[in-house]
């Protein structure tokens, strides 16, 4: 097969494969120089890439998803508790994913001599924090931080929980106006944010080639350790999205919808197939709906309108890995995060999530606005985008398989779930003497 047609991800896993051993040979055979002049530059260009869309697209991005939430209005108390739900399992994941990674320590099994290597190549390119003062602000001054004095000032210097506010606020007050004035601007933004993702879809084309020189370099200067410490970051990556998975979607459907976890996971598994396949939260929607519609007993009026939403705003897997990532990344430059600053990797992730495209990698991008929200070099990115092809499967189906566990609690809450007369997803009645009561029969997209 000509590599031309190969598939991005799988580009990016070989780039990973050919980096690592290109960045082998280079520390063994003393050529770790050569890789650092003339190779590690394509990536350094790419991680800039990134870099410049983050503002632009999480703007663009908010300002449509919190303006589209004018369906509120009419749905109400459905509203609410989609929106509460969401914020609320989000906020969990990525407090799963700090504790699992302050427990773990991935980023710590890296000896001294190299973090110390890789701490003086950051500060060199100007990427480290500065520390002027010791005095740490309050929570309270944290939040009320929040607030822009200056939005223009907050989007120039990418002050990421500053512009999440602004934009949220400027979405709600959209939806104030009369409809024939708020559709410019709705639209205005909308042009810029599908500009912004195209732009996005470009760069990501550079990324196989930005892995191999990320990943050379990185081996070339640190050896075989830092392949054993990213292993060690998948494996806490894919433990957090089992626990939030299993525990906290299974715990609410069990309390908060009074229904079988067994028969939620086996009717919702076709969309959680296509969702593993295709990386794509949009891509999984049209199966999400048949399945929580027909398998899961819940009424199409509040299924078009929590997963759309959940699609748009509720990316718990997403979220759950940048709280990893973003700790992962501290150990690795040795930088101890504060609770202030765990406080911050909550609040910005969550809020980043309601700007997270449904797309495949969006969440590298999204990556960027935490990571400069508590001051961790984005070279870091690098480091773990190798690997993010796999992961991003993984959590897409998390976050999928959130937006089904809000629908079903939603229609529990509203007296609303049929859990009488549920049915497959090619939309057969499901018989009395199934043992699950489902009949889920895959209809995933050719």
């Amino acid at each position: 097969m000509r590599l031309a047609k190969l598939q991005l991800y799988t580009k990016i896993l070989i780039a990973l494969a050919a980096g690592a051993a290109f960045g082998l040979s280079a520390n063994r055979f003393g050529f770790s120089g050569f890789v650092g002049v003339w190779i590690k530059p394509v990536g350094t260009a790419f991680i800039r890439l990134i870099s410049m869309v983050v503002v632009p697209l999480v703007f663009a991005s908010l300002v449509v998803g919190t303006a589209s939430l004018k369906d509120l209005r009419t749905l109400g108390r459905i509203g609410a508790k989609t929106l509460a739900f969401y914020m609320c399992t989000t906020a969990i994941a990525v407090t799963i994913g700090l504790l699992l990674t302050g427990v773990v320590r991935p980023g710590s099994s890296l000896p001294l001599e190299s973090r110390q290597k890789m701490i003086g190549d950051a500060a060199a390119q100007k990427a480290l924090p500065v520390q002027a003062t010791d005095e740490k602000p309050s929570i309270g001054d944290l939040l009320l931080n929040i607030i822009p004095t200056n939005p223009i000032k907050a989007l120039a210097e990418a002050q990421m929980l500053q512009i999440i506010f602004f934009a949220m606020l400027m979405g709600i007050c959209l939806t104030l106006i009369p409809p024939d004035r708020s559709q410019i601007v709705i639209g205005f933004f909308r042009a810029l944010d599908e500009t912004i993702v195209q732009m996005v879809h470009v760069i990501m084309k550079l990324a196989p080639y930005a892995v191999f020189g990320l990943i050379a370099a990185v081996v070339a200067d640190f050896g075989f350790g830092i392949l054993v410490m990213l292993l060690r970051y998948c494996l806490v990556v894919l433990l957090g999205l089992t626990i939030h998975m299993v525990l906290v979607y299974g715990t609410a459907i069990r309390i908060l919808a009074r229904t079988s976890v067994t028969d939620f996971f086996r009717g919702f598994r076709p969309a959680q197939l296509v969702g593993f396949c295709s990386s794509s939260s949009n891509a999984s929607l049209p199966v999400s709906m048949e399945c929580v519609e027909k398998n899961l007993g819940v009424p199409l009026h509040i299924c078009s309108f929590t997963l759309p939403l959940g699609a748009t705003i509720n990316m718990d897997g997403t979220a759950l890995l940048q709280g990893v990532a973003t700790a992962f990344l501290a150990q690795v430059y040795g930088i101890e995060l504060t609770l202030v600053q765990n406080v911050t990797i909550v609040l910005t992730a969550t809020l980043a999530s309601i700007g997270t495209a449904g797309i495949p990698g969006a969440g590298m991008v999204m990556l960027a606005i935490v990571l400069n929200s508590v001051g961790i070099p984005l070279q870091g990115i690098g480091i773990i985008l190798g690997v993010d092809r796999f992961l991003d499967m993984c959590r897409t189906v998390v976050n999928i398989t959130g937006d089904a566990a809000c629908a079903v609690v939603v229609a529990s809450t509203e007296g609303q779930l049929d859990t009488d007369n549920q049915r497959g997803c090619g939309g057969e009645p499901a018989k009395k003497t199934a043992p699950n009561g489902l009949h889920a029969r895959p209809s995933e997209p050719s």
